[in-house]
Parts: C-alpha cells; structure tokens; sequence
C-alpha cells in the first residue's frame, strides 16, 4: 500500500486539533510540502523488510473446547516443537499471549487485538524452541495486561487451581494457572508492576521477574519500555533456572538487552546458603491492606533460611513507600502513550516494530475501543489527561526519581545479599460478579502491587517462592536481588524449596 498526501481539509483539521489556526492558503501551502516528501515515503514502503526469524514448522493449533480448559486458563492450544535436545528437551511451556508466535492466534486478552495472527516469533520463542522445549499453546491474560487479578481478559476470568472462586493473579494469570495446575511444566510471564509474581504467588508457583534488560522482548506487545519485564514461571526452582538459561542474554533487536550479564543460573541450584546475609524489609510488611496472617507466614519461613546458616537482619528502606507514586507516574501516561495511543507498539525506541500488529491494534482501537476493559480505559483516560493538563510532567518527575529509589535498595544490598518481604500482602481474592460496579471491578484489578511495582520501577530481579497456605490459597514470599544476580535469589530459593514443604506449612 502506497502512502497518499492528506486532503487540504485534514490538513487544516489536523491543525485545529493543536491549536493552529491556519488560512486557507496556509492549510494549501502545507499540503502540498506534504505532498512533497511523500516519495520518499513510497520508497520506503518498497523497501524489503527485515523481521524476527520462524525457524520450526507448526500449525495453527486450536481453540480448546471448555471442557478441556476448566481454568480458563489457555486461550489457544498448539504443539511446536524445537531442537531434538537442549537445556529445555522435553519441557512443555505455554506462552502468555502478549508474546508473539508465528502463526498462532494472539488477543493479548483483549477485543481489540482478537483476529490477529503474528508472522513472526519472538525472541524468547525462538529460545526456547532452540533449546529443546514444546509450545504447548497461548496462555490467557489480562486485558492489553492491565490488571493484576484475573477477571479484566476479554476471554473471561481466569480461575485459580486452589479454589476457582478465587483469583488467579494477573497478568500472566493464565501461565500461572496452567503451570500450578500441572498443565504445562513452564510458562513465559510479563511483568511491569507484578504480572509474572502476582500470579504466580497466589496460584503457588514460582515466578522470576529478572533484572530489566536480561531477557528480550522483542516481538511481545510492550505497555512501557521502561519497566517491561519478560522471564520465567514453573513448577520447581529448576524448571525456573532451566527456562532463564535458555532466555536470558543480549538480544540485537531489543537495546534494552545491551547491558544484559546472564548467570550460571543452574549451577546456582547446589549452592548453601551458609553466611548468606537475608535482610526483611521493614516497610515490605504491615501495609494497611496486610493480613496479618500472611505477614506471620513469610516471617515464619524466614526460620528455614536461619536454620540453614543464613544470617537474618531486619532492613528499612524508607522509599519503598515512594515507589508506587513514581511507578503510577511512569505506568499511566507511559502506557497510555506507548501501548494506546503508540497502537501497541509506541515509537522512537530502536528495536523490532511488529507492523502486522500494530495495524490490526489501529483498527480494534478506532472501531470497538468501548469493548476494552474498564482498567484500559481508566489508563487512557488518566494518561491522556496528565499529558494534556500538565505536559507529562509528572511521568518526568516519576522518571526522575527512579534512580533515588534503585540507589536507596542498592545502598542496603551492598550490606545484604537478599531481601525478604510477602510478595503479595493478602491471598487471593474472589473473582468479581460480571454485573460490580467499576469502581470495585478497578480496585480488584490494582491493589494488590505495593511490594510488587517497586522492582519494576528500580529494575532489581525478584523472585516470587511459594512458602504456606492459608484455608487452602498460597502464600509467597518475595527475594530481591542486586542488578543481575539472579543466581544468588535462585541459590536461596532453592534451597528453601529442598529444606521446606510449603503445602504443609
């Protein structure tokens, strides 16, 4: 399709629409300057295109029947197999549906993606399928991922394994479900204020949101650069290692990968934790939304890691309570910007445009935007009105203030190797009736992230481990780490999976 000039009428509504008051003959002079460069648009349309690599045939796959998706968990079903060998042979892993697989549905669980089958794989896929696993299907998710319960997907809610009146977490709640539920041994989550930990702690799995920029995500639909995060969720801390190994690393495509050191993540799954230095986090406990019952679990697990010869100190971090401001900040008017208004993909970042994507985005958003979900409204609302009334100032503020926060962690985690706070401050909550008001409907969806958007916002790794039960539903508990030490939170979870039976606690 050949770009044509805008009509002298668009020109001059374009112009209205900021404010510019142009006379017919200025609205005629700046058409035909338009019109100028358009050749150069043309041979840009005709240029070939470069775009990620599909290295493994397949077929579409299937829609499961509702019998055979009781969780509501998997929003298409596929069997793409890789490499005869490697780190992940044999390994089924699932996909949330933000992530791209050639030729394989993707709604990103909203109406406004659905019909739109990618072309491409994504980084993260290639990886996988390279390193022996199976692609068992695209796992159902929040609505464009905005939400960190389970009841925002356009597909329907997501239920949680341990009681289908509850919750599953969001936004990776369908990778969560299927991996708790045994349904596949791995999944690939997203994360940008806690959508791979939530689920996973309220389902009992085991989540890793890795350091920003150790895992690629080209070829995924973003929300904001910034403080978008892709890594792994399984069944075991192993299954969490194997999948990271097989992830992580500098992608070319995605610069946020340049500075990416990956780790000896399996070789960390042996190691003691003898003379490792476990700092609690003050503020990480007794918010006001805390049960208390769950702030006793997580201390109560905390004597496993004493018992193995860690050394436990209590820590305070005064500007963990700052985060979910700045977070708020970067998250709004960045989403709204880049995943809204930027047609899922945003612009001016160097890496990987999937343009199939962004068409089909363009069109769901300009024919049925009403069909989203309340939180994407209220995140295109509140976007658009922060940038028109204060001119993004207050996301640069919030940008600002991201480098105060990562140092104050990092100054603590120059005398701790690990801190230790609930990952989530209550269990799972029950899904919403279809009729709540939206008032309740958004609160269910966001209230949940005041231990968990800090890390989005400094970019510290934080691993999710499953630690009790409460009348049935998991508690986790949260391990934080400096910038790309992800083997050392992989050394003590491990180790506290081998010395503990969560489900007993």
């Amino acid at each position: 399709m050949l770009p044509k000039p805008p009509t002298v009428e668009r020109v001059a509504q374009i112009a209205r629409g900021f404010g510019l008051d142009l006379t017919d003959d200025d609205a005629r002079s700046f058409q035909g300057l338009i019109a100028g460069i358009m050749p150069l648009y043309e041979r840009l349309e005709s240029l070939p295109e470069e775009t990620l690599p599909v290295s493994y045939p397949r077929t579409p796959g299937w829609r499961p029947e509702a019998a055979d998706n009781p969780l509501n968990a998997w929003y298409w079903r596929c069997d793409i197999r890789g490499a005869s060998e490697g780190i992940l042979a044999g390994k089924t892993v699932a996909v949330k549906d933000n992530i791209c697989v050639a030729g394989v549905p993707m709604m990103n669980g909203s109406a406004l993606l659905e019909g739109y089958v990618p072309d491409h794989d994504a980084t993260v896929v290639s990886r996988i399928l390279d390193a022996g696993g199976v692609i068992a299907g695209k796992a159902a998710c929040e609505d464009l991922c905005f939400s960190g319960a389970s009841h925002t997907a356009a597909t329907g809610p997501i239920r949680n394994p341990h009681n289908p009146d509850h919750s599953a977490g969001g936004s990776s709640g369908g990778s969560a479900a299927l991996v708790a539920s045994g349904a596949v041994d791995m999944a690939l989550g997203g994360d940008q204020g806690g959508s791979i930990r939530t689920p996973s702690s309220w389902c009992g799995a085991y989540g890793l949101k890795p350091t920003w920029g150790l895992v690629p995500v080209s070829g995924s639909m973003p929300i904001a650069y910034s403080i978008d995060h892709c890594g792994p969720i399984a069944d075991s801390v192993e299954n969490v290692a194997r999948l990271l190994t097989a992830i992580a690393g500098h992608d070319g495509w995605d610069t946020r990968t340049i500075s990416a050191r990956a780790g000896d993540y399996m070789g960390a799954l042996e190691g003691d934790i003898d003379g490792l230095r476990i700092g609690v986090l003050k503020e990480g406990f007794g918010h006001p939304e805390s049960g208390p019952e769950v702030d006793a679990r997580v201390r109560a697990a905390l004597k496993s890691f004493g018992a193995l010869g860690a050394e436990i100190v209590d820590v305070s971090v005064p500007q963990h309570y700052d985060a979910p401001a700045v977070w708020t900040g970067v998250i709004v008017e960045g989403a709204a910007e880049m995943m809204l208004k930027g047609h899922g993909v945003g612009t001016n970042i160097p890496g990987f445009y999937p343009v199939t994507m962004q068409e089909a985005f363009a069109r769901g958003f300009s024919t049925h935007l009403g069909d989203a979900s309340e939180t994407v409204k209220l995140v295109l609302l509140a976007g658009e009105y922060m940038n028109q009334a204060y001119a993004n100032r207050y996301h640069s503020k919030a940008q600002n203030q991201r480098g105060l926060i990562r140092r104050a962690y990092d100054a603590v985690l120059e005398s701790v190797d690990v801190l230790v706070m609930p990952t989530i401050p209550f269990t799972a909550t029950r899904i919403p009736a279809a009729d709540v008001e939206r008032e309740v409907y958004v609160d269910l969806a966001l209230n949940m992230q005041a231990n968990t958007c800090p890390f989005d916002v400094t970019g510290h790794p934080a691993f999710t481990v499953p630690c009790s039960r409460i009348d049935g539903l998991p508690v986790g508990m949260m391990l934080v780490g400096r910038a790309f030490d992800e083997a050392t939170l992989i050394r003590a979870a491990a180790a506290f999976e081998r010395s503990t039976d969560w489900k007993s606690n």
